[in-house]
């Protein structure tokens, strides 16, 4: 399969709708930009020239006229460059959710949102706010990790006829992986199991998937074997396939791009210990960021966001282990230049 990086798979997945659909549409700021919003609306315009637009500053006025559209046949998608800026439609957002159980007609609505940290975006631009999200019923929230699962989640949101939001990370957008041409699909509520495991289950959502699979890496060496979940769907969350490995495991590490506090990963655990607390052989842990807003400089994130060294020193006292933390070189507030996807 061709080789491509995550913000092609989301650019190729729009454009194969677009394609096949005369009612699909894009709506976003930066849009048109050359950067092409990280290059995932790059070249639309030239073939959709009257379905491809760039918004003004007014987030809840466009999300109100996007759901107009919605309801009125058309499909449409609506771009956050930054989710922070979403949080100024989050009643739109809402009434989007209920409208399907309100009035019995569809909605057929995709908000692609970027999240993520980094270069010194400080807490006004570097936020994950998909706990907010999921706790609207009604909404579908999804955060692909692989280029395969953003092209084919994207796709299955922009096909579904209720609202959906897809949240990409910004550090996930350069990244690379196998992505078929043909337009497919890849469920919206279904975790996977992205490498096999007996001794600990950890489960990562986005970006922190990848922290996961470089941690289970770093525990091999001390003869702990990890299996690794990429979570994908935060609304709703498959606990089928989180139990089934639990069940084998019996310890559980949670890792979100959130806060901890109130995070997705800390509703996971508390669903779990509630209805599956027997299956438990030591007490379950979360790791995210601190609860406070996210610092500007690199010199306060280092310690602010969950690491691979977090997880690996969780892990770790589960076992009695004494994890060596791992030293690096390279700068903590951009991408590991040795991430890429293999699953």
């Amino acid at each position: 399969m061709p080789i491509k990086t995550y913000a092609q798979a989301i650019q190729e997945a729009t454009d194969q709708c677009m394609l096949e659909d005369s009612t699909v549409m894009l709506i976003g700021e930066g849009s048109l930009d050359p950067s092409g919003i990280f290059g995932t609306t790059k070249g639309l315009k030239d073939k959709y020239p009257t379905r491809i637009f760039d918004s003004p500053l007014s987030e809840a006025a466009i999300t109100g006229a996007v759901i107009g559209a919605a309801i009125s046949g058309m499909r449409p998608i609506h771009v956050h460059q930054r989710a922070d800026f979403s949080l100024l439609a989050v009643d739109p957002i809402s009434t989007a959710a209920k409208w399907y159980s309100t009035f019995g007609k569809p909605c057929p609505l995709v908000i692609s949102m970027v999240i993520g940290r980094g270069w010194g975006q400080g807490s006004t631009h570097s936020q994950s706010p998909q706990n907010l999200f999921a706790s609207l019923p009604g909404l579908k929230v999804v955060m692909p990790t692989s280029p395969y699962d953003a092209k084919g989640m994207m796709i299955s949101a922009i096909h579904d006829n209720n609202p959906v939001i897809v949240l990409h990370h910004r550090w996930l957008l350069d990244i690379t992986g196998e992505v078929p041409e043909e337009s497919y699909t890849v469920p919206l509520d279904q975790a996977e199991v992205v490498k096999q495991g007996s001794d600990v289950t950890l489960v990562g959502t986005s970006y922190t998937t990848l922290e996961c699979l470089r941690a289970s890496e770093i525990l091999e060496t001390y003869g702990v074997s990890a299996e690794v979940i990429d979570l994908r769907s935060v609304a709703p969350v498959d606990f089928v396939t989180i139990r089934k490995s639990l069940n084998k495991t019996g310890r559980l590490i949670c890792v979100d791009t959130s806060h901890k506090t109130n995070s997705v990963s800390e509703s996971i655990v508390a669903r779990l210990v509630e209805d599956s607390f027997d299956k438990f052989k030591c007490a379950p842990v979360v790791l995210g960021s601190k609860d406070y807003p996210q610092p500007t400089s690199h010199f306060l994130t280092k310690d602010y966001y969950a690491s691979v060294d977090d997880i690996c020193s969780a892990a770790s006292n589960m076992f009695g282990i004494i994890h060596v933390p791992v030293e690096s070189t390279e700068p903590h507030d951009v991408p590991h230049k040795n991430y890429s996807i293999t699953f």
